[in-house]
């Protein structure tokens, strides 16, 4: 191995100095939302990685709590509205723990293929172990929804269950989803949304007085639940979302609402 040069000392220049020698030169920075802040969006990531890697050994079981098990019935209808066939290929994006992975994994059989992945490793370890323990191997990568590893076209449905709101660039995001899947093909949005008017206030005392207090006593986090609480408000609601994809390559695009609109399945055909 060749060992590296030491390189000269470059000269430091203040920003000031560098503006004067009409160097171009940005002054601002994108920011973004990590639930109620705005922040950098270079930061966001990062925070998202730290909430993550806090309740992954936990999220199973915060997941029934919160919900009241609820969780299982939307997923449920999620299976089933995906309508997968024997040798079709999924991609499970933000798949976590691996619930909706191992679902499809049933119905597309052992001539179909479900790509497991998360963002986050943590939590993709924590679903990968699950899956093994149940018996089921599947292909599983950490990967970037914004950046997608596939090829065009590849995959029949794309799945991202509770991950959407936490990514910076939706938009980006969507459009890789629309990327990899086969005209035709679905994309599965099942994401928490806006809840009925009657039961806002309610709901609202809910996530930011029981949810935190929840995440405290069960996985030791206040803070992430707060988040979560604060994620939900700061995502786009149901006719927005809908928008969204069909800005970014889905031409056809239906709206499910469970549980009062506490969560929405949006189903998007690309054309």
């Amino acid at each position: 191995m060749t060992p590296c040069r030491k390189r000269a000392a470059m000269p430091v220049a203040t920003v000031t100095e560098l503006k004067a020698s009409g160097a171009n030169i940005p002054t601002t920075m994108s920011s973004t939302h990590f639930g109620f802040q705005t922040v950098d969006e270079r930061e966001k990531a990062k925070r998202v990685r730290g909430v993550f890697d806090s309740v992954a050994s936990k999220y199973d079981i915060m997941n029934d709590l919160m919900s009241m098990g609820l969780h299982r019935a939307w997923k449920a209808y999620t299976v089933m509205v995906a309508d997968l066939q024997p040798g079709h290929r999924v991609l499970d994006i933000a798949a976590g723990t691996g619930d909706l992975s191992l679902a499809f994994a049933k119905k597309v059989g052992p001539t179909g293929q479900v790509v497991h992945t998360d963002i986050n490793e943590a939590m993709l370890r924590t679903g990968r172990d699950r899956l093994l323990n149940l018996g089921q191997v599947l292909p599983t990568f950490v990967c970037d929804a914004e950046k997608l590893p596939f090829p065009d076209a590849y995959f029949d449905r794309v799945s991202v269950a509770f991950g959407l709101r936490n990514m910076t660039h939706k938009d980006q995001a969507l459009r890789e989803m629309a990327r990899v899947l086969k005209p035709g093909g679905k994309l599965l949005v099942l994401e928490f949304s806006r809840v009925a008017k009657p039961l806002e206030k309610t709901y609202d005392w809910y996530s930011f007085n029981i949810l935190p207090r929840l995440g405290k006593w069960v996985a030791g986090d206040d803070a992430s639940y707060r988040y979560l609480a604060e994620s939900i408000r700061m995502h786009p609601g149901q006719e927005a979302l809908k928008d969204l994809m069909k800005q970014n390559g889905f031409g056809h695009v239906d709206i499910h609402n469970m549980s009062a609109g506490v969560v929405a399945l949006h189903v998007g055909i690309k054309c």
